[in-house]
């Protein structure tokens, strides 16, 4: 297996979880919260997904999808377009709210496209590239993602668990 095909896949896995997570289910159970303060699946995978975006359009050199083809217009969530959900509030976490399962999808799909396009491209060799040097030790490519990676899967399991908590309720 080539190295692009085994980020390919890592990415199509969290590509995958995420449909499964939000497939049928309307705006109202998409920002569903367990508990007060809780992430619901509507803020979970739009995280994840500005989260991939930010972190792999930083370091492939382009624009993120996000502003490029105006998700964020088309979300019309009340943050400005650098916000990726890190460090949100939970008030910040329910205004995530009234959006569609194929919104969220849409999203992801669009980014799934550019990161795969992205990491197909790559060779061992740029893994050892320093991306980030507000680190010690400075962030290679291949640290920053698999922390994407990571980070998305986390993600995309606790949409999944909130989801069987509605399947449950």
């Amino acid at each position: 297996m080539e190295l692009g095909e085994l980020l390919v896949d890592a990415f199509e896995r969290i590509r995958e979880g995420v449909h499964d997570a939000v497939e049928g289910l309307d705006p109202e159970q998409l920002a569903t919260r367990p508990s007060p303060h809780a992430n619901s699946i509507a803020w979970l995978v739009w995280h994840l997904t500005r989260v991939q975006d930010d972190h792999v359009a930083d370091v492939a050199g382009l624009e993120q999808v996000w502003t490029a083809q105006d998700w964020h217009g088309r979300f019309g969530l009340p943050f400005g377009p650098e916000v990726t959900g890190y460090g949100q509030s939970s008030e910040d976490v329910a205004k995530v709210s009234g959006l569609t399962s194929e919104q969220l999808t849409g999203y992801l799909d669009a980014v799934h496209e550019q990161t795969v396009g992205y990491v197909r491209s790559l060779t061992p060799d740029d893994l050892a590239r320093v991306v980030d040097e507000r680190w010690d030790p400075p962030v290679t490519l291949g640290v920053r993602l698999v922390s994407v990676v990571n980070d998305d899967q986390q993600h995309v399991g606790q949409a999944a668990f909130v989801r069987g908590l509605l399947e449950d309720a």
